[in-house]
């Protein structure tokens, strides 16, 4: 039996003149390169343009998009993934 991936949190709000939705599954294997079972896509969107992204694409692995710089992110567990992307739209909404 194939185990499904399952939804443990999604949220949609409006925030600081822009849109932040956040999902986050649980999921049977690893999405590689990523080692954990979750697979994510947080992001933080002002004037249709993507401000802060955090994701662990197929191929890519964890990684966060902050502007046009992407950069590695370092998983530790969903609720410090949180934490850690709101702090980064926190830093650019001031």
């Amino acid at each position: 039996m194939t185990q499904k991936a399952g939804l443990i949190y999604r949220e949609k709000r409006s925030y600081a003149g822009g849109v932040v939705e956040m999902v986050v599954w649980r999921v049977p294997m690893p999405v590689p390169p990523s080692e954990h079972l979750f697979k994510y896509r947080l992001v933080f969107v002002r004037d249709g343009q993507r401000i802060v992204g955090y994701d662990n694409e197929r191929g890519k692995g964890d990684h966060r998009h902050l502007g046009e710089k992407e950069r590695a992110y370092r998983f530790v567990d969903e609720a410090k993934l949180l934490e850690d992307f709101w702090q980064d739209i926190k830093k650019v909404t001031k």
